[in-house]
């Protein structure tokens, strides 16, 4: 196995061309040949066009709707690489799916988030890489290592930069009580305080905001969350944050997942500016004017260099 910087083959599955060909860029690699497709029964078929006996491959494939074609298209390509005699198989996975499956909510559910990680230990990768899992305990799911990178860094340089040149009252808002540790973390980053909407959750995708804890009145919120799904809670709670006071709402997430209403929601929202990383290519009628993405590419692609040539991956999450 050539493992020090050497020899490193990276792929792109369906869901991820377009960040597959950032990160080679960044690398100046270029990208693997392999062609994805399916059959007329529906299967999927991954075919690989060069010869990966000894390389240092990597799959880029964020685990993306369609969730279940994307993740046996990441399958079945870990598969032909090890049947082809690939020296390392690394799974990149920008957005992974299922990880908001981690327990048990109630009797007799499953944890799909376990089971997808056994899936992709038994289909042969060696390593894991993805970026802000909704639960970072997903990373012991796996008995392969896994390095969880994060979206705040990419984010908070945004941000920061933003609150030092507008010189305003800022304020980081949690959009509920499950991402406090990550908007402290956040505020910390970019040096604003910090408020917390509290709300309940009738059903799923449903919610409703009950009060907010801390000060936003005058202040110009900066919402926080490591993904948009409906964007239920998102809006909700700046619509709260508005009610109170507040000047303005930006709002930060990692994925860009935006299904169902989430569009409609979002237009209909005050947020001003939706700032999203490309975890997830969003098609044309999802990037809506208010919504700007930053490139994960250049993070990635410094995993794989440290990764390939046996260099410590900590330094990115500063």
């Amino acid at each position: 196995m050539n493992l020090h910087g050497k020899d490193i083959k990276i792929f792109a599955a369906g869901a991820s061309q377009s960040m597959a060909k950032k990160i080679c860029e960044c690398l100046g690699l270029p990208l693997g040949k392999s062609s994805v497709g399916v059959f007329s029964d529906g299967e999927t078929s991954v075919s690989l066009m060069e010869s990966v006996r000894g390389s240092s491959c990597f799959i880029i494939q964020s685990t993306c709707a369609p969730v279940n074609d994307n993740l046996m298209e990441l399958l079945i390509m870990i598969d032909a690489m090890k049947r082809a005699s690939a020296g390392c198989i690394t799974a990149v996975i920008p957005y992974f799916g299922y990880a908001r499956q981690d327990r048990k909510a109630k009797a007799r559910d499953p944890i799909s988030a376990k089971l997808v990680a056994d899936l992709i230990s038994t289909a042969g990768a060696d390593r894991v890489v993805s970026l802000d899992l909704h639960a970072a305990q997903i990373q012991g799911f796996f008995n392969i290592p896994v390095d969880h990178l994060l979206g705040a860094p990419i984010l908070g340089a945004y941000m920061k930069e933003r609150v030092s040149r507008d010189g305003g009252p800022y304020v980081v808002v949690s959009p509920d009580l499950g991402s406090v540790t990550r908007s402290r973390n956040f505020a910390e980053r970019i040096g604003c305080p910090l408020a917390i909407v509290d709300k309940r959750r009738p059903r799923a995708n449903e919610c409703e905001v009950m009060n907010i804890i801390g000060e936003v009145a005058g202040k110009k919120v900066i919402l926080v969350d490591d993904m948009i799904d409906t964007a239920g809670t998102l809006c909700n709670a700046a619509q709260a944050v508005m009610e109170t006071g507040a000047l303005s709402v930006t709002a930060c997430a990692s994925h860009g997942v935006l299904s169902g209403p989430a569009m409609d929601r979002l237009a209909a929202s005050p947020i001003e500016e939706l700032i999203l990383l490309d975890t997830i290519e969003l098609p044309e009628e999802k990037r809506l004017p208010m919504v700007k993405v930053l490139s994960a590419a250049p993070v990635f692609a410094e995993a794989i260099s440290r990764i390939n040539e046996d260099r410590p991956v900590s330094p990115l999450f500063v």
